[in-house]
């Protein structure tokens, strides 16, 4: 049966319709294509250089604890300078871990994952520097800081969150890009867990000796040759001294020292003055005292002493002088 002229423009019109329809929904279908590709390639990019970076951080964590294990556990044999400077060492590259991990935050990906390295960080962080303060004080060694909670707290605080990553630390494993993070250990916490810090605290090598000595002195005008434990000094009407005090004992030490003129002949006046410092380790200080005021012919007595802690093998802390002055002649005035 023929068609009429309408029927064939209406059937020309429908299949243009579909053609265009056709037409747009590929086009449609290629865009969400392109777009969804787009993003799977771009979030995949993101994982794996948050994985890179994060795997950086995470292997120096577990280094760190490697080695803080091994001071922990090997420490007794060490001296205390030694000693005191490997933990030093080991505090000093926490910071970096708190900034690492905070930069690691944004853009924030898939299960919160970034973020949740970042909390457990500064949890062992802080954990970390607490154990750390709680060793130096319990050996009674220089630290810039208090802990802030005990070492066996700081251990559990540190097992908790290596058990908590270890479970999170798949979260990109299904994700663009299949990222696996690393572990983080714990040995240093477990050690503390299981031993505390008696180990250190009984050795005789990390044990402190306090002491400190008398280890200079120097008087101006300078003593002319006299007998040992004599200052002849010319007929000036003052003296100027300095006293130089070592701390032999790695240990912040506070010493007092006092300096004690008594006149034996009645001329001169008597003179008393205290001094304090803390000295740090292997440090040495110079007390500079007022002027003591003489006088010709005057003889007196001049004792020197130091407190805190006692003496250091073959030093003093007490030293006696006797002061001798010139009678009047031609000596120029102090």
């Amino acid at each position: 049966m023929a068609r009429t002229r309408a029927q064939r423009r209406r059937r020309t019109l429908l299949i243009s319709i579909a053609l265009v329809v056709t037409l747009i929904v590929l086009v449609f279908a290629r865009d969400v294509s392109r777009a969804g590709h787009g993003s799977v390639t771009g979030r995949r990019s993101e994982n794996r250089s948050f994985g890179v970076l994060a795997n950086t951080l995470l292997t120096g964590e577990n280094l760190f604890d490697g080695r803080l294990n091994q001071l922990l556990a090997h420490g007794d044999t060490l001296s205390r300078v030694v000693f005191a400077a490997r933990l030093e060492q080991l505090a000093q590259q926490l910071p970096a871990w708190s900034v690492a991990a905070d930069n690691l935050r944004r853009p924030v990906l898939a299960h919160n994952v970034n973020q949740t390295l970042d909390q457990l960080t500064q949890t062992r962080v802080t954990a970390y520097q607490a154990l750390l303060a709680d060793v130096a004080s319990t050996l009674s060694l220089p630290w810039s800081t208090s802990p802030t909670q005990s070492s066996a707290a700081a251990a559990t605080a540190l097992i908790d969150s290596s058990l908590r990553w270890n479970h999170e630390r798949y979260a990109l494993v299904k994700e663009p890009g299949n990222v696996k993070l690393e572990a983080t250990s714990a040995v240093s916490a477990q050690f503390v867990a299981k031993n505390g810090t008696s180990g250190l605290t009984q050795s005789t090598s990390l044990r402190l000796v306090r002491a400190i000595r008398i280890a200079a002195l120097r008087v101006v005008p300078a003593p002319l040759p006299a007998a040992t434990g004599v200052l002849l000094l010319p007929p000036v009407t003052s003296v100027q001294m300095g006293v130089s005090v070592l701390n032999a004992s790695y240990d912040d030490q506070p010493v007092v020292l006092t300096i004690r003129v008594t006149p034996l002949n009645h001329r001169g006046v008597a003179f008393v003055q205290r001094m304090t410092t803390t000295l740090g380790p292997d440090q040495a200080f110079a007390f500079v005292p007022k002027a003591l005021s003489t006088a010709a012919s005057e003889v007196a007595r001049l004792v020197i002493s130091v407190s805190g802690a006692r003496a250091t093998v073959a030093g003093v802390t007490v030293e006696v002088y006797r002061i001798e002055m010139s009678p009047s002649g031609n000596a120029t005035p102090g």
